[in-house]
């Protein structure tokens, strides 16, 4: 029987790793109440369900605790991969920053079309890139139409970007790409974003920061 796909809760919650109890509580119910079956506009029963998941294991300080060590391991597997990406400065490295953002959001939106963005501070954790110098790249990737902000604030490969990945050979070797099918502990997965607690960074949690 096949092992369960490793899913990151506090992304489904939109939630930092430091997260308290309280905000966790707080940011399920207004997720919740977005996407509870009921709601016509924006309901959708398999987000609710994933919601609800990720909350009975984040709300439980057991469960969270051995939930945490599998993310531990989880991040730090995708922080080797992209290790190489980060190490070199000057043009080069600049290039392989963005030749890594455009194979993290292809992964990411051939996984889930309907879900594919990724957070900035996503992307900075990930490849190890300064605040700064990633806001550098999203514009130049921009610019070039290669990725686009999606309605959560996060980014999100086009069609363009999608292209002139394969014609320009950016995406990462087969063997690197993270596996979608392998279980917890061989593999990661590209994840889209996550909030700071109260940093007020765009597609933050309804209630961080600014309430609203």
């Amino acid at each position: 029987m096949k092992e369960e796909l490793f899913l990151d809760y506090y992304e489904v919650l939109q939630l930092s790793p430091n997260a308290h109890g309280e905000t966790i509580e707080r940011v399920f119910r207004i997720l919740a109440k977005r996407y509870h079956p009921d709601n016509k506009a924006t309901g959708s029963p398999e987000k609710f369900n994933e919601l609800t998941k990720a909350y009975k294991v984040l709300s439980d300080p057991e469960k969270r605790a051995a939930y945490d060590v599998k993310y531990d391991n989880q991040r730090a597997l995708k922080w080797d991969l992209f290790a190489e990406a980060s190490a070199s400065e000057g043009t080069e490295g600049d290039e392989r920053i963005q030749q890594a953002i455009l194979s993290l959001l292809y992964l990411t939106r051939r996984r889930d079309a309907s879900n594919p963005g990724m957070g900035a501070i996503e992307l900075e954790r990930i490849l190890g890139c300064p605040e700064k110098h990633m806001e550098f790249h999203i514009w130049y990737l921009r610019e070039k139409r290669w990725i686009e902000r999606t309605d959560n604030g996060g980014f999100a490969i086009t069609a363009d970007g999608v292209d002139a990945a394969k014609e320009n050979d950016f995406l990462l070797r087969k063997d690197r790409l993270l596996e979608e099918n392998n279980p917890p502990g061989d593999s990661g997965s590209a994840t889209p974003s996550r909030l700071e607690e109260g940093d007020g960074s765009p597609g933050s949690a309804p209630d961080s920061k600014t309430g609203g």
